[in-house]
């Protein structure tokens, strides 16, 4: 590829543009080039294409949008069977019917998505934390970009930031979006453009909706195993003490903490295989939110982020490279491909 050492060119399909991509770690990845060094310029970053308008790329639901319900509607039944255990307590001191008790939880999931309680507990329920001015700097111009783009409004979203030194960002709870510190630190302006037009192609797909419903749903089943897991451990050290007393009380003790194990291991088998269902699944809602990306004109710039995850995946070895993902599944050399293959198939 034309450049000197380090760099490298991007090939749009017909030539070679100005946009440099400098491999992490090479003496070319100069404060002139990379904007996060301290006292570097910024430039300004412009999208492939023209802004939309008319709510063009608004919030729709996508196929990927429909498939990450799936592990949603199978946690339903196992949520509410967890939920009447917690309500029988409840039973005994007030007459609330059982309907009323579970809709009330699940309308109380609705809180999840306020802007005024997702900022208020951003470290509870994220890990995250308000940018500091320095942070916010760099995110918000990156940011009014990226909505404007989308024709939104970026004052409808929670920017927000995890100390972490990998590279990675996320989006959450239908309007926040995570980025790590070391994001930050390592992606030039443009390839930041690029990480949060996919993040925000999560939002308007719908897909971080589904997973914190989701979410809300488990927590009675992972409260239900534990207390399970609880009591288990309390009924096995009872049989021992009742083993000195009588064998047939200890064998009874031992047989409850065996069936309380049975029942709290099936009730968090049901949240670990929802998660990897998933899991699995997201992979649709990755590619869903690359083609949002290309929409609003980032593709190249996401492009080249994924480039410099694969090259710092390279760099630290197999055995971390799953550390500095943006997104676990699927991997980087895939996503770059496909996003390429789109870019050339648009100009073509």
């Amino acid at each position: 590829m034309p450049g000197e050492p380090g760099r490298l060119r991007w090939w749009d399909g017909a030539r070679w543009t100005d946009d440099e991509f400098v491999l992490p770690g090479s003496e070319a990845e100069s404060i002139e080039h990379h904007p996060t060094r301290r006292g570097a310029p910024t430039r300004r970053v412009t999208a492939d294409r023209p802004p939309a308008h008319d709510a063009q790329l608004g919030r729709r639901l996508d196929s990927s949008s429909v498939t990450v319900l799936v592990p949603t509607l199978a946690l339903l039944p196992v949520s509410l069977v967890a939920l009447a255990v917690f309500w029988l307590p409840v039973r005994y001191l007030t007459p609330l019917p059982f309907w009323i008790f579970a809709i009330g939880y699940l309308v109380a999931g609705v809180l999840l998505f306020l802007r005024p309680v997702q900022r208020a507990l951003l470290n509870f329920l994220y890990g995250a934390r308000r940018p500091n001015a320095a942070e916010l700097s760099r995110l918000a111009p990156a940011w009014d970009d990226v909505t404007r783009q989308a024709g939104l409004s970026a004052k409808r979203f929670v920017l927000a930031v995890t100390d972490s030194p990998d590279l990675n960002a996320y989006a959450c709870g239908g309007r926040v979006v995570v980025v790590s510190t070391g994001a930050l630190d390592l992606l030039p302006d443009d390839e930041l453009h690029g990480v949060l037009a996919h993040e925000l192609g999560h939002h308007l797909g719908l897909h971080t909706v589904a997973l914190t419903i989701t979410h809300w749903l488990s927590l009675p089943i992972i409260a239900l195993a534990r207390i399970g897991f609880l009591f288990e451990q309390l009924a096995f050290a009872a049989s021992d003490l009742l083993a000195r007393r009588s064998t047939g009380l200890a064998l009874v003790g031992r047989i409850i903490s065996a069936v309380l194990q049975v029942v709290a291991w099936a009730f968090l088998a049901t949240v670990l295989i929802a998660r990897r269902i998933s899991d699995w699944l997201g992979r649709s809602s990755e590619f869903a939110a690359d083609e949002r990306a290309i929409e609003m004109g980032y593709g190249r710039h996401l492009a080249m982020a994924l480039r410099r995850v694969h090259v710092m995946e390279r760099q630290d070895g197999i055995h971390t490279s799953q550390r500095r993902t943006i997104g676990s599944h699927p991997s980087a050399v895939l996503r770059t491909a496909r996003i390429e293959a789109r870019l050339r198939t648009g100009r073509a």
